[in-house]
């Protein structure tokens, strides 16, 4: 059921574009199960060695390549060369609200739905580990807390010893604000300025 509400939702919805400018561009999979009660959000640990993210949890993305036809088919690449995650596996739902990342790219989620009993196999070169949270989880609690760094205020959540703050928290909020009128606060600094 909240599935369905959430791709139901993306009928009229009309994700946020940022104007054409000089950031790198990246792409992340917000992938989502299909089980029928309990649908999970798929979230990684970035491996300590990364460049940028160490350590952190993340989405499955990157930046995008040359080759990539757009911000959908990078999300799909970097979900399977991170997780194993075959694209014809993933039914692709749209483009969320881009964001900007405090290193300089211009990262657009893509949400998808993937069998709820995929398996999934990290990549140890960039990712500690998979996990999974139940998206009802998300909804019927609230975040631990709500950090502030300048212009950026966005939700943090503790699941099973993991942290899941900054920009991922934040996608997932604006995901929940957007979707199922949660009312998680959230500020994207001067992003007013970028949109197109």
């Amino acid at each position: 059921m909240i599935l369905k509400q959430l791709v139901e939702g993306f009928t009229d919805y009309r994700p946020r574009i940022l104007a054409p400018n000089d950031l790198a561009k990246a792409a992340v999979l917000v992938a989502i199960t299909d089980h029928p009660s309990t649908p999970e959000i798929i979230l990684t640990l970035r491996s300590k060695q990364m460049p940028t993210h160490k350590g952190e949890v993340a989405f499955p993305g990157g930046k995008m390549d040359d080759r990539d036809n757009g911000a959908i088919d990078t999300a799909l690449r970097e979900a399977h060369e991170e997780v194993g995650l075959d694209p014809v596996q993933v039914d692709v739902i749209g483009e969320m609200d881009q964001v900007v990342s405090r290193y300089g790219f211009l990262v657009t989620p893509v949400l998808g739905v993937i069998p709820h009993q995929v398996e999934l196999v990290a990549d140890p070169r960039e990712i500690q580990s998979i996990f999974r949270v139940p998206l009802r989880w998300f909804l019927d609690g609230t975040p631990d807390q709500i950090d502030q760094f300048g212009g950026f205020r966005g939700p943090r959540w503790h699941f099973e010893g993991y942290t899941i703050w900054g920009l991922t928290a934040m996608m997932i909020g604006e995901m929940l604000n957007q979707f199922y009128d949660a009312d998680i606060e959230l500020a994207l600094g001067h992003i007013e300025e970028m949109l197109a």
